[in-house]
């Protein structure tokens, strides 16, 4: 099960992470997987890391909010490997500010990546795909993303951009599946990574949050990553249009 071999996956935001646990557990299951990131040379280490355990892998800077970027990227992986498979859409970020402190800019950055760059992707990927009849799409949300009653004070322009995936990813699923590409979304929970690090959450605020979630702990990449597996696999062949939220309980709780 879950055979991706001879697959062609697209990265984004995976020099380190939830990026790039997704990029190593493609590798894994045979993908030859193109790592990409707005740092290349964290990037390269990553690839080295496919490589080192056998994989088959390519790395590119890409920053995802300019379409010049995504075309040029896209462009080269066309022109090495001749087919794209499966693309997930993971580069994001995190700056948290008080909303009415908040700036037109720093609204503008974090849609401009964590919306608009899925966008710009998500569109020159199904392109691509198209030519094949197949493919998968795999958009990285959040839990905090709207409708579930999970808010995140500072999060205003973050929980905006990660809700419009959703809205954004059910509505390419429609248009898209008679083209034979699914499109599907993760929420993660809470999970282990450089950008909650970065939050600086207080010890106080993560004991409340994961007071709160079944399961006592938080998640790691991989078990976010065991879900992309799935979701690019012709095990997943109809499932689109979901959000699957990878979050300990915390949902249900």
């Amino acid at each position: 099960m879950f055979d991706l071999n001879n697959k062609v996956a697209i990265v984004t935001g995976a020099r380190r992470g939830m990026g790039r646990s997704h990029a190593l557990a493609l590798a894994r299951q045979g993908a030859k997987v193109v790592i990409t990131d707005i740092d290349l040379a964290q990037c390269e280490l990553v690839a080295k890391e496919v490589r080192a355990a056998g994989g088959e892998a390519d790395c590119f800077k890409l920053d995802v909010s300019s379409k010049a970027d995504v075309d040029n990227v896209f462009d080269r992986v066309m022109a090495k490997h001749g087919r794209l498979d499966i693309l997930v859409n993971n580069a994001g970020i995190y700056q948290p500010r008080p909303f009415l402190e908040m700036t037109e800019e720093e609204w503008d950055r974090t849609i401009d990546i964590n919306l608009k760059g899925e966008f710009l992707c998500a569109q020159r990927a199904a392109k691509e795909m198209a030519k094949n009849k197949r493919g998968r799409i795999i958009n990285i949300a959040s839990i905090a993303s709207g409708g579930v009653g999970v808010g995140i004070t500072g999060g205003a322009h973050y929980t905006s951009s990660k809700g419009g995936i959703i809205g954004m990813s059910e509505t390419l699923a429609v248009e898209l599946a008679p083209l034979g590409i699914t499109v599907n979304v993760i929420g993660p929970g809470a999970i282990d990574t450089p950008m909650v690090d970065a939050a600086n959450f207080t010890r106080e605020a993560m004991d409340a949050l994961l007071a709160g979630v079944p399961m006592k702990r938080m998640g790691q990449p991989e078990e976010v990553s065991a879900a992309v597996v799935f979701l690019a696999s012709d095990e997943a062949s109809y499932v689109t249009g979901a959000t699957l939220y990878v979050d300990g309980g915390w949902l249900a709780a």
